[in-house]
Formats: C-alpha cells, structure tokens, sequence
C-alpha cells in the first residue's frame, strides 16, 4: 500500500482519539479492557499507543538507536561491554535489601504503537518492503536493525521456549493469552517496570525492597528494533523465577519499582550471549537474571487470582 494512504489512516484515527486519553476512549483500550478485566493498561505502553495515534513512523524518520530491551532475548547478539554499563544483567543473590548495584539504563528508541487496522496495512515479513515504505537506505544501520528483527522473528525457537512476533498491541496480548493457555484473560494480568522515559541515570542504586511477583506463569514481551512497536514474546515453561524489585540512587535522583526475572535453566541459550560473560557463567550455569526495560511489558497467570 502506497505510504501516503497509510499516513491517511493513521491520521483517521488520530482525529478519532484527539481529545481522550488512550486508555479510555480508542478500540485498543477498549479490546484491553475486555481481554484484561481488572488490569489498567500501564502507563508505558498507554504512553506509546499514544504516540502511535499522534506520530506516523511514516513521516518521522527511523534512527538505529541502541535498544537494551532485546539484549535480553536467549539467542541475543549484544556487544557484552555495553550490556555490562547498563548493568540489566545480574546474579539472583543480589536481590537482597540494602545490596547496591551500579545501574545506566539509556533513554529508548520509544517506537510508537500502531493503531490494529493501520499495522495490520503495514508490511512486515519482507525487508524490501519494509525498507521502501519506510524510506530508510539499503545497507544503512536502520536497515540492518530491521533485517535482524526479521530474522529474528523468522527463526525457530530455542529448545523448550514458545516465541511469537506481534505489530499490534491486540497481538501481543493474544500471543501472550496463547501461551498462558487461556483465551479470555481469567487470571491474567500485566505488568511492567515503573522507571522514568529517560532511563536510569549511572550511579550506584540500593536495593530498598524485593517481592515476587504475583503469579504460576510468565510471558515476557520485549520490544524489538524496528520503525513501530514490534514485541517478540517469549515463555519457556517453568524456567523463571520473577520479582519487583524497588531501588533509588545512592546520589538521589529517581527511584524505580523494576520487574526482574531470573531464567533458573539457560542451557539451551546461545554461548555467545553476553549475560554469560558479564556474569562469568555458562549455559546451563546459575540463574541469569536481568531487569525489564521500559515499554517491556510481562504478562502473568495465577491459579484462583480474584480481581
């Protein structure tokens, strides 16, 4: 479909939503409200359903911006030095009150969320289309980002994980539903990590307190690179032990309430994936655990949860 149609769409729908918030008057909070009863949509993903309903990626060119958020995925292929700044990645003992760590969470590429009838009008699966309807150059940065994504969403699972790429929010939360084995959201909840747009600023953060999260069952959605919001959602069984996690800066500054989730069983990862070499472990070693970035949002099951 020719970018300029797409671009009417989204303006359609932008004037549609002009004067509420997306949380309570547009047909994604509205599908949100009927697949999630009782869960508020939280304010990161309302932040950028948002952005999708004012900003056309169309029309606003696409930049390759670091994304810490996939770094987290099992076959990830981040450079292990920059992992190891941002400190997401760290051993499950050190979810202990008044334990420190040394955090640096960068502010995030935050790719809009389309509207359902506009992504679904957007291509997706091949990188030629993709490249020409967003206008970004071959063999550019921006487009090796998106030949990754596609390759990314493209290739089988790992042994013993369910994985499934969404470019609507109405698709993540199916996918989610999907591997949580239910279809109309009884029991289910989400949640996200509560931290400011721009990031973590570097300094060391004190652990204030430590609480499991609430829940049988996991589906982390990790947002992908890609000029919209793309989740690629992943469940490996039992594999995870999650928690909240509330922390604040040593040197002041924001304080941030972080899901985090330790993968007790990481033999099947990629070698190569830098968590090994920041923690000095293996696969198949102790519990890698890392923090939930912003706009990364967990989906939870818990038996005879009353709302």
């Amino acid at each position: 479909m020719d970018p300029s149609t797409l671009l009417l769409i989204v303006v359609v729908a932008g004037a549609a939503a002009a004067h509420g918030h997306p949380a309570t008057d547009t047909p994604v909070a509205q599908f949100w409200e009927q697949a999630l009863p009782g869960t508020t949509m939280p304010e990161a993903i309302a932040d950028l359903v948002k952005k999708g309903i004012d900003h056309s990626p169309l029309v606003e060119h696409y930049f390759a911006l670091p994304r810490i958020s996939v770094c987290t995925l099992f076959s990830s292929a981040c450079n292990p030095r920059t992992v190891a700044e941002t400190g997401i990645f760290f051993h499950e003992a050190q979810l202990l009150p008044g334990s420190a760590m040394t955090l640096s969470f960068p502010a995030e590429a935050e790719a809009a969320i389309l509207p359902q009838d506009v992504a679904g009008k957007v291509p997706f699966g091949s990188l030629a289309d993709v490249l020409a309807t967003f206008n970004i150059p071959a063999g550019s940065d921006e487009a090796a980002q998106v030949r990754d994504t596609l390759r990314r969403c493209q290739e089988p699972p790992v042994a013993g994980e369910v994985k499934a790429c969404a470019t609507s929010l109405e698709g993540t939360v199916r996918s989610a539903m999907g591997m949580l084995g239910t279809v109309n959201g009884q029991g289910v909840w989400a949640a996200t990590s509560t931290l400011p747009r721009s990031g973590l600023p570097r300094q060391p953060y004190v652990v204030r307190a430590v609480a499991p999260l609430d829940g049988d069952r996991y589906v982390s959605c990790h947002r992908v690179p890609f000029p919209y919001a793309v989740y690629q959602c992943h469940a490996a069984g039992n594999g995870y032990r999650a928690y909240v996690v509330s922390l604040s800066g040593l040197r002041g500054g924001p304080a941030a309430s972080m899901l985090a989730f330790c993968h007790v069983d990481t033999s099947s990862w990629n070698p190569a994936h830098p968590a090994f070499e920041v923690l000095n472990t293996r696969p198949g070693g102790t519990p890698v655990c890392h923090f939930m970035p912003y706009g990364d949002v967990a989906f939870v099951k818990k038996a005879g949860r009353a709302y």
